[in-house]
């Protein structure tokens, strides 16, 4: 293609031309390649990646097993609680139940609590957008306007603060563990802080302005299954209050499954607990608050350590051998098809 700097319009004046300059790059005369698919390059290709993801699944299988830990389903345990809560006239009543368990081994490391529950579905699509996050940044908002209702405001007119069926249906158990040892009760000391993301405490979850909390929320009330209002979650931590509660905060990150946990405490490595927790006796004792039996839910109390991969759970070393396997499957009914083929092309170059 010849390059035409410029063309003569009908009055006889050069005008620009339209087309691409004659260069390399722009008259499409750069070098390129174009890889050669071979049988070689192909099944290499398989092969290889077939044994990367069977080493690496192995590696998360053998990880995810090396981490401890103790499930226990206390729904059928706390049964007389359980039947309690069904009632809702009985909300401002207290039920406590405890659940005794042994540790044959010491957990060594850092030890961390979990509560789980089982057919609780987070991920219907009116529940995901029942919040509001500008009221949680600590905005003045009219609630009326978000997506909140029916949980947004009273008859009266009130609004709810945090408002929402996310916040309304909070996880509100409280779970404290007890060393027994030497017919003595040690409390295991427990961390409730410092267990949300940093950009959740940070950057997405905010205190209205003021000079005390209860101020900052005058004027509206906790959603209708709350025991406390929000400024009140933590009594002995001031900085654990409002929508900066670490509880709440880690609640409101909804989960895609209907079986899921979420963390709720870990363990202070302090005195007897510098190592971790030691073999022997323990209870939990449990404030009974969230009832599970109507939409035919469970609720487990979860002790666990981390390793390096991450928890106990080992879909994604699975999910790797599987992928693993599937390649390598294909590299070798890739590979018999090949001498199949190549049998009959020197049959039919003898003939």
């Amino acid at each position: 293609m010849k390059n035409k700097t410029s063309v003569l319009s009908r009055e006889g004046e050069a005008q620009p031309s339209r087309c691409p300059d004659n260069s390399a790059f722009k008259q499409q005369r750069l070098p390129a390649w174009k890889p050669q698919l071979t049988i070689a390059s192909v099944l290499s290709c398989f092969f290889l990646t077939g044994a990367f993801c069977l080493t690496v699944g192995v590696c998360l299988v053998l990880s995810a097993n090396s981490a401890r830990e103790i499930q226990i389903d206390y729904s059928d345990k706390c049964s007389d609680c359980s039947k309690l809560r069904e009632n809702s006239s009985n909300w401002n009543k207290e039920c406590h139940c405890s659940i005794n368990f042994t540790l044959k081994e010491d957990i060594l490391g850092d030890v961390f609590m979990y509560y789980g529950l089982q057919n609780f579905y987070q991920n219907h699509r009116r529940y995901v957008m029942s919040r509001s996050d500008a009221q949680l940044l600590g905005r003045n908002v009219n609630i009326q306007r978000s997506n909140c209702a029916p949980f947004s405001t009273y008859r009266n007119g009130t609004p709810m603060a945090p408002c929402g069926a996310i916040a309304n249906s909070m996880f509100n158990d409280t779970i404290d563990l007890v060393y027994n040892i030497n017919s003595s009760m040690i409390q295991v000391p427990l961390l409730k802080t410092g267990n949300s993301w940093w950009t959740d405490k940070n950057v997405k979850f905010r205190n209205p302005e003021s000079y005390n909390l209860s101020s900052a929320f005058a004027g509206t009330a906790r959603p209708p299954y709350w025991q406390k209002p929000v400024y009140l979650l933590d009594e002995e931590d001031e900085r654990n209050n409002g929508y900066v509660n670490d509880d709440f905060i880690i609640w409101m990150r909804v989960s895609a499954f209907a079986t899921f946990r979420n963390l709720y405490r870990r363990i202070r490595r302090v005195r007897r607990f510098t190592e971790g927790l030691p073999a022997g006796n323990y209870t939990f004792q449990i404030s009974y608050n969230f009832p599970v039996t109507r939409f035919k839910g469970r609720k487990h109390v979860i002790l666990s350590t981390v390793v390096w991969s991450g928890g106990s759970n080992p879909f994604l070393g699975i999910a790797y051998l599987v992928s693993g396997t599937a390649a390598t499957l294909a590299g070798f009914v890739i590979t018999g098809i090949h001498l199949k083929l190549r049998k009959k092309k020197t049959y039919f170059q003898k003939q």
